[in-house]
Order: C-alpha cells, then structure tokens, then sequence
C-alpha cells in the first residue's frame, strides 16, 4: 500500500510543479488559499487526465462572489479563477452551490477534455 502513496511536504504551489505531467491523476481537489485558485487549477490540469475531474472548494463564500460591491483577496481569487474557466476550451465547469450547518457555499466542478 506504500507505494501507492507519496506524502510531500511544502508550499503546494512549488511542490505541484516537481509532479511529472503524465496525466495519471483521476481527480484533483483544490482546497487551498483562494487567491492562488488559478495557479493551483493550472496544475491540477496539467496533472489530470483527460476525462479526469477537478474540484475547487469553498467558491460561492455566502454568495459574496456574485455580489460586486464585496471583495476581499479570496473573493478576488475565486472571481479570476471563474474568469480564467471561461475562456478555457479544455474543461467543461459548473459550480454547485451547496447550504447547511456550515453555512451557503459550494464548490466548482470540471471535466478536462
């Protein structure tokens, strides 16, 4: 079973781009901070195989990222990753927003192509 797994310690963001591209990954789910949503979307891409899906958490924040007159560096991050998708012809996305004890929220989900 060991060998199927690979623990690696550091900040995500440098420690993705040591992953070999080989599209070997099934899903990807980014829980991480906010303003490096599209960073962190990129990778997962670049490490997921077509068909492979990619979940982005906490994306709807009580609806604060439809509403323009908020922003704060999370917000912020989760509006330039919801652009970034828009133009981007390699995956399909929708966002589901989610309600309960925790709150209104929800999270992105993506097929790469």
């Amino acid at each position: 079973m060991t060998s199927k797994v690979q623990i690696r310690v550091g900040p995500a963001i440098e420690t993705l781009n040591t992953i070999e591209e080989n599209g070997s990954f099934d899903l990807a789910f980014i829980d991480a901070d906010k303003q490096s949503n599209v960073e962190y979307f990129i990778q997962a891409k670049r490490l997921v195989r077509n068909g492979g899906v990619i979940i982005v958490d906490n994306v709807v924040r009580d609806g604060r990222v439809a509403d323009l007159e908020q922003s704060d560096a999370s917000i912020e991050g989760v509006r330039r990753l919801l652009e970034y998708i828009q133009n981007d012809s390699t995956v399909e996305a929708t966002t589901i927003g989610t309600v309960g004890e925790k709150g209104y929220d929800g999270f992105l989900y993506a097929i790469k192509k």
